[in-house]
């Protein structure tokens, strides 16, 4: 057995696309992934139901899903009475949908199971090109918490460290498609849009989901996507 294929990781999966694929890259090299999913009070259950199929379609040791209650705070499109923009031009401000501490939070649970399992690997899905313009899903942010990681842990000061993995970070939608593709990621089977319908139908309008139509049209691939 290889070094690899013996070693646990944690695996954030949200029911998109982009941590399916994740998913499937951490399986194609050997770890067993624990899938956790967050139910944090996001707009609707269909993206979590999304995350069971997708970590059952791709061999997931077992799935987790962690209640945190962000809707009690707001501040977003996605946890407060605020209205996804739809069709909105690009713009270089933060939008709505920004969760505030959102990914902070999901990698800091993420980091509580991954010393529980004795794990030293963490993925998640943050994607720094074909992305919202989150703070949350760039470099700096995965660096930052890698550090603090290996010097706020157990695992980090006295084991063999922390490492966050985040193999999506340079790819385009585009490329997150053909990924997929290769790896045998049934996309029809994720959920992306921010205000899908209770049978996890896309509405096509809102920003995840103009980047998933774009992503699968530059990749020349159909788009298995259900829309309300």
């Amino acid at each position: 057995m290889s070094e690899t294929s013996s070693r646990k990781a944690v695996v954030l999966v949200s029911g998109g696309m982009d941590s399916a694929v994740t998913v499937a890259i951490a399986r194609e090299q050997g770890f067993q992934v624990h899938a956790l999913s967050v139910a944090y009070g996001q707009r609707h259950g269909s993206e979590l139901e999304a995350a069971g199929r997708v970590a059952r379609m791709l061999g997931a040791v077992e799935h987790k899903v962690v209640q945190v209650d962000l809707r009690s705070i707001g501040g977003s499109a996605l946890t407060a009475d605020i209205d996804v923009p739809l069709d909105a031009a690009g713009s270089d401000a933060i939008p709505v949908t920004y969760v505030p501490a959102r990914n902070t939070i999901m990698l800091s649970i993420a980091l509580g199971w991954a010393e529980v399992l004795g794990s030293s690997d963490i993925w998640c899905g943050v994607n720094a090109v074909d992305y919202s313009g989150y703070p949350d899903c760039r470099p700096a942010f995965i660096e930052a918490f890698e550090r603090l990681a290996n010097v706020a842990t157990k695992a980090g000061v006295e084991g063999a460290g922390i490492r966050i993995h985040a193999p999506l970070m340079a790819m385009g939608k585009a490329d997150i498609a053909r990924e997929g593709q290769r790896l045998g990621v049934d996309f029809a089977q994720t959920v992306s849009c921010y205000q899908a319908d209770a049978e996890g139908r896309a509405c096509g309008h809102c920003d995840a989901c103009l980047l998933r139509i774009q992503g699968f049209r530059e990749a020349g691939l159909p788009d298995p996507t259900r829309y309300a």
